[in-house]
């Protein structure tokens, strides 16, 4: 009997290569690819798999977020994918639940085939699936941020995808969007806006200033410690809260 598998994973070039290698496998049916956790739901629905490939980071939902979604007697033996989450890495092996780190090798690859074929061989799949759900159970729930805002301009609306943003600043009880040459103005205040948003993305340098890190060009010394927040595009932003944590998100993001 074939081992039906689910490929999910949001990048495709990922889902290119785990096929690619699955192609050599002959007892290993590839049922499906998706590319979030949505389509993932869908197709588990329409057709249950034996085993998934599992990418962890993935935007909306992320991989443990599908599995806790699934139906916990009937959940499929899964190999985990993730490029660089280590606190994941840690709980799969104090698991022994198996993953691969991306990039992976060929050879790791069919060590992970082989370890699911020898688990279905030897009917392990319900001790596996047990610390699965004790996997589950010890995560703290994922903060869902928002990706896109939706701003009401006259009789239309702008969806803004929230990864464009180059700035924020606040306006009383209303903030402007500044993304690229438009500016998008949203009847919300800059500290709710804030808890709603990716702090490995946006940081606050000023009382009135967030800014997205991704466009963070250079850092330029004032005076008496102060600093000016470049961008990309040429503006500066002036930087009145402390360096320090701003040059940690930078070294890290």
């Amino acid at each position: 009997m074939k081992i039906k598998t689910l490929i999910v994973d949001d990048e495709p070039l990922a889902r290119e290569r785990i096929r690619t290698l699955l192609a050599k496998e002959p007892d290993i049916e590839v049922v499906g690819e998706c590319a979030n956790g949505d389509e993932a739901l869908a197709a588990i629905k329409k057709q249950p798999a034996n085993l998934l490939f599992l990418d962890v980071q993935m935007p909306e939902m992320d991989g443990f977020e599908l599995l806790s979604r699934l139906d916990k007697d009937k959940l499929p033996a899964v190999v985990f994918v993730t490029a660089y989450d280590q606190h994941a890495v840690k709980a799969f092996e104090v698991h022994a639940l198996d993953y691969l780190l991306k990039p992976f090798k060929q050879s790791r690859f069919k060590e992970a085939v082989q370890r699911v074929r020898d688990q279905i061989a030897r009917r392990q799949t319900d001790d596996v699936s047990k610390r699965l759900l004790q996997l589950l159970g010890e995560r703290k729930p994922t903060p869902v941020y928002l990706h896109r805002l939706t701003v009401r301009e006259n009789e239309r609306v702008a969806l803004v995808k929230v990864n464009q943003i180059e700035w924020i600043e606040s306006a009383g009880n209303y903030v402007v969007l500044h993304v690229s040459k438009q500016n998008h103005v949203l009847r919300e205040t800059l500290a709710a806006l804030e808890a709603q948003l990716d702090p490995g993305l946006f940081l606050r340098i000023s009382r009135s200033v967030l800014v997205n890190l991704d466009q963070v060009r250079e850092l330029q010394p004032l005076f008496k410690g102060e600093y000016v927040v470049v961008l990309h595009n040429g503006k500066q932003l002036p930087m009145t809260r402390g360096i320090r944590e701003l040059e940690e998100k930078l070294r890290f993001s």
